[in-house]
């Protein structure tokens, strides 16, 4: 960006399935453009990204867009999942953008402090996260799991920012540095922080979605965290190891058991335990080998080097 020059900022949305909220959003997120015209130049734009939703999104996109132009979209030719459409907004955004803002289409982001990531990146900032200062908004059981995610995350040695989805912002270089991380089976969360620029946050409050229904339902959310300790760790096959280690030694206990007894002439009982045992070392086993196949699986899926979305129309 040449000095002096405003910067141009694209605001990313991914959205499935957001009829509902789409408008509305927009109506929130130009109204953010409004407010920042002393700070970012005329051509800064929402880009919506469309993964593959069954309903009228991608109309309402081209409608929006057709009437005006700072309204753009990216219309992906199937579902490729939430960190893929991210993606593709970004390898997007970045033929335009000097900045970069993800946020969810569903209105629980206070979009109201972009203006805030734009003055710190204005600051020498390269990437500014959105960090949520509680978790009020939340049922009991979705902020018990979410905060044993991070901590867990933090145990297993994975580099994330506690309360930190993907509402952030990001320069131009550090886009370009996180498109060169090529794997397939992404943790954005996990990943930005590993780029090394310079960052800052900014605390907000998250409200209630406003319409529609949470793309992440339980089974998503266990996938997703399954997928950020796998993609980011190797402590589980580690501690496969270990286990393996302790069982042995266990075993060997109870052999100089065995020994004793056959020594002192004692009848060896216990033939519901030794069946209990077998069960339960075949299931440490099996556990065992399932962690090894995950870790396999994503090799197996990296390797195959398919593309992690095609996009299948675009207004810009």
């Amino acid at each position: 960006m040449e000095t002096g020059k405003k910067p141009c900022l694209a605001i990313v949305v991914p959205c499935y399935n957001e009829a509902a909220v789409l408008e509305q959003t927009t109506r929130h997120l130009l109204a953010v453009l409004e407010n920042l015209q002393e700070a970012v130049s005329p051509d800064s734009r929402i880009l919506y990204v469309n993964d593959g939703s069954a309903d009228a999104t991608w109309d309402i996109i081209e409608r929006l867009h057709a009437g005006d132009r700072r309204i753009a979209g990216v219309n992906l030719a199937h579902n490729s999942g939430h960190q893929n459409a991210l993606i593709a907004g970004l390898s997007t955004a970045i033929r335009f953008a000097d900045l970069t803002v993800t946020i969810d289409a569903d209105l629980q982001d206070d979009e109201t402090v972009i203006a805030d990531m734009v003055r710190l990146a204005g600051e020498g900032n390269d990437i500014v996260y959105g960090v949520r200062s509680s978790r009020a908004t939340d049922t009991w059981f979705k902020r018990t799991t979410a905060q044993t995610f991070y901590r867990l995350m933090s145990r297993l040695g994975v580099k994330t920012v506690y309360n930190h989805a993907d509402y952030r912002l990001m320069s131009r270089r550090a886009v370009e540095a996180l498109l060169c991380y090529e794997e397939r089976n992404l943790f954005l969360r996990g990943l930005v922080p590993l780029l090394g620029y310079n960052t800052a946050k900014v605390e907000y409050a998250r409200k209630e979605r406003q319409a529609g229904e949470s793309k992440y339902p339980l089974t998503k959310m266990l996938s997703f965290a399954f997928d950020g300790i796998t993609s980011f760790s190797m402590s589980l096959v580690h501690m496969v190891f270990w286990l393996g280690i302790l069982f042995l030694l266990i075993a060997l206990g109870i052999l100089v058991w065995v020994i004793v007894c056959i020594i002192q002439q004692k009848a060896i009982t216990g033939w519901s335990s030794l069946i209990l045992s077998i069960w339960f070392c075949s299931g440490c086993v099996l556990i065992g080998l399932g962690t090894v196949g995950e870790y396999i699986g994503k090799i197996y899926m990296e390797v195959k080097r398919r593309p992690r979305y095609n996009i299948k129309d675009e207004r810009l």
